[in-house]
């Protein structure tokens, strides 16, 4: 039975993302234990390797964007994208045994970078995909698509880990390279481009370089910067997740307790994205019913107590309920947010404006990687409280856009 809204394109782009999170997720989960573990930096390193990673990308998330809008097309920015972020989980893996920090920084950041590329110009192609009515259910679906490869990418990570405790971390980024290869083919064989005009001259023509964007965008922009500036790197949220489990202050490096917390947050990261594929559809359905804004800020709510909960909590237990939570954060607000960006923009600048959204959030989390990186290493967990604290006033900036949709609520 065909579900309108569910295209091609977008079923294609889901498999897509299934494939490339699941190279990300097996890893992602036991980066902060490889760089504080294996490689022996500390947690402000962390915070600036994460930092300075994001921020090589940021710029270039909105530029791709506006490139894709200018050349009039959407498919060689993906598909470079997903391939430079392929090819960088090897490297990333090399610095265990060639060129330390310098190395992974490397590899995160060519990582980084292929994402960028390729982001704005895979949303803006579901959006065009997809008639405005049934935006939020495409979106809904690619990231439910995204997160079960996220589910099963710590799942493989973990299988690895139980039937071969000894296997050294570093070699799991080499048996992500698969699936990301898999996902650079997918696009090049069985995803066809969509202009966005007929004529490309005309495009270019319309489209400027600095373009010009409606006044709500403008302050939805504010209000995710507001909210970024509180959104630090998941790695903190999986090391403070390690220390109340394990009740530990400094991770272990010895081979077997590496391997113990890897397995922990492989397992708990799988419990995330579990809660986050089940609920993003239903989520994005959602937001096709009521005013999209009002689901996003149900998520900013859920992950201010999410992170109240790893700033000023202690049980044992916790970490299982506030990651499964951080799903739930994930589902209403992730691929709403992009719906909402396409609501606002027309097509022909739609890649531009979702690349500068992200470009804003890559600005507001580069700061807050780097900043709760330093305050950890001298506060503790105490630092987490700046995602109370910020993502609860950018709720209601966020609550005054004003959008298309806003009358289906009345």
């Amino acid at each position: 039975m065909k579900i309108k809204g569910i295209t091609r394109p977008v079923v294609v782009l889901g498999l897509v993302s299934l494939f490339t999170d699941l190279a990300s997720e097996m890893l992602y989960p036991i980066i902060p234990l490889f760089i504080t573990g294996t490689l022996g930096l500390s947690t402000s390193a962390l915070g600036v390797i994460e930092g300075i990673a994001e921020g090589i990308s940021t710029g270039l998330r909105w530029i791709g964007g506006v490139l894709s809008d200018l050349a009039n097309k959407r498919k060689p920015f993906v598909f470079w994208g997903y391939t430079l972020s392929a090819f960088a989980k090897p490297i990333m893996g090399l610095a265990a045994v060639a060129g330390g920090a310098g190395t992974f920084l490397a590899g995160r950041s060519i990582d980084r970078v292929g994402k960028s590329i390729r982001t704005a110009a895979r949303d803006a192609l579901i959006a065009d995909a997809t008639d405005k009515e049934h935006r939020g259910v495409a979106f809904g679906f690619h990231r439910a698509m995204d997160t079960t490869g996220a589910v099963l990418g710590p799942l493989l990570a973990l299988a690895i880990l139980w039937l071969r405790p000894e296997t050294p971390l570093h070699w799991l980024f080499f048996v992500a390279l698969a699936p990301g290869l898999i996902s650079a083919l997918l696009v090049a064989f069985f995803l066809k481009d969509r202009p966005h005009t007929a004529d490309p001259a005309a495009a270019k023509a319309k489209t400027r370089f600095w373009q010009h964007y409606p006044r709500a965008f403008w302050l939805l922009i504010a209000a995710n910067l507001l909210f970024s500036l509180g959104n630090s790197s998941d790695s903190f949220l999986i090391l403070r997740s390690v220390q109340m489990h394990f009740g530990v202050e400094k991770m272990a490096t010895s081979a077997t307790a590496l391997s113990q917390h890897a397995i922990f947050a492989t397992i708990l990261f799988a419990l995330y994205n579990l809660f986050y594929a089940v609920i993003a559809a239903p989520a994005g359905a959602l937001s096709d019913k009521i005013a999209r804004k009002k689901v996003v800020a149900i998520g900013w709510v859920i992950y201010a107590a999410v992170y109240a909960g790893f700033a000023f909590g202690n049980a044992s237990w916790l970490p299982w309920v506030l990651f499964a939570s951080y799903g739930l954060y994930q589902a209403f607000a992730e691929g709403v947010t992009k719906a909402m960006v396409s609501d606002l923009v027309p097509s022909d600048r739609r890649a531009g404006a979702i690349g500068l959204y992200y470009t804003v959030s890559g600005v507001g989390q580069l700061a807050a990687s780097v900043a709760v990186g330093v305050l950890y290493d001298r506060f503790g967990a105490m630092a987490l409280a700046t995602g109370v604290v910020l993502p609860l006033l950018a709720v209601p900036i966020l609550l005054l856009v004003k959008t298309p949709r806003d009358s289906i609520d009345n």
